[in-house]
């Protein structure tokens, strides 16, 4: 538990001082939430299905949506951050810790989603200031779940930071990881308006295990939960966790080798 501590106070006071990314990470949500869904509710309509089938703001709609993009920006950060301590070094006093590496990995998993957990609250705290609310328990309800989605998408992050071994491959994760997972989700529209346009892009989207993260968060903010979104996550969460386990193995490094 000292060592999970710290690795945790260690990563939150790093995105303390990195004040920069605090920041990115609030203007892309925020960009996509005043000005993006302001167009986008002028060209679908004054109101949209939430998942309890009434009508509400479309911003309202897509703010799970950019709680998600939050999450998910900071996993990736999370990997970028492991492939920079790798290259530095850092790492190295980490691995040879006397800690299980199991531990230490899950270690860093806890904090990245720590952080991301606080930065959707904070994105939520502007979001309500602007006028854009849900009822005030399904705040309290939708904080597990958004935690549960940082795990899943740090877990994934973790393990894809067993495949790059340099930060300039870092581009090559935003263009083929983070874009394709955020808009072939339901992040932005539901999946019936998906179904009704593009059926094939409907059943890329149901595979994706982003969507059931954003779904999980959207039903939760409403007050409900779904329970194959809630399975799938946690069933994500293990592959990709067991994934990062097997990658940063000692006597296992042939998926790192195998995609260098």
């Amino acid at each position: 538990m000292s060592a999970m501590r710290a690795i945790i106070w260690r990563e939150l006071l790093r995105f303390l001082h990195q004040r920069e990314r605090f920041v990115a990470a609030l203007v892309r949500p925020l960009v996509w939430l005043l000005i993006f869904g302001a167009g986008f509710r002028a060209a679908l309509g004054l109101a949209i299905y939430p998942p309890y089938d009434t009508y509400i703001r479309y911003e309202t709609y897509i703010v799970p949506g950019l709680c998600g993009i939050i999450v998910l920006f900071n996993g990736m950060q999370s990997a970028l951050s492991i492939v920079y301590d790798r290259e530095m070094g850092s790492m190295k006093l980490l691995l040879v810790a006397p800690i299980s590496r199991q531990w230490m990995l899950f270690s860093k998993l806890i904090a990245s989603a720590s952080v991301g957990l606080l930065q959707v609250w904070t994105f939520l705290l502007i979001a309500y200031l602007f006028g854009i609310r849900v009822e005030p328990m399904g705040y309290l309800l939708a904080t597990p779940a958004i935690f549960l989605t940082a795990l899943m998408l740090g877990a994934l992050g973790l393990a894809i930071s067993t495949l790059i071994t340099k930060l300039q491959n870092f581009a090559g994760v935003m263009n083929f990881v983070i874009f394709p997972m955020f808009f072939a989700s339901t992040a932005l529209y539901p999946l019936w308006r998906i179904q009704e346009n593009a059926p094939w892009l409907a059943k890329v989207v149901e595979f994706n295990p982003f969507t059931h993260g954003v779904e999980l968060i959207r039903f939760t903010l409403y007050g409900k939960l779904e329970w194959v979104n809630l399975v799938v996550v946690v069933a994500c969460l293990g592959v990709f966790f067991g994934l990062a386990i097997w990658g940063y193995q000692s006597k296992r490094g042939a998926l790192k080798r195998k995609f260098r």
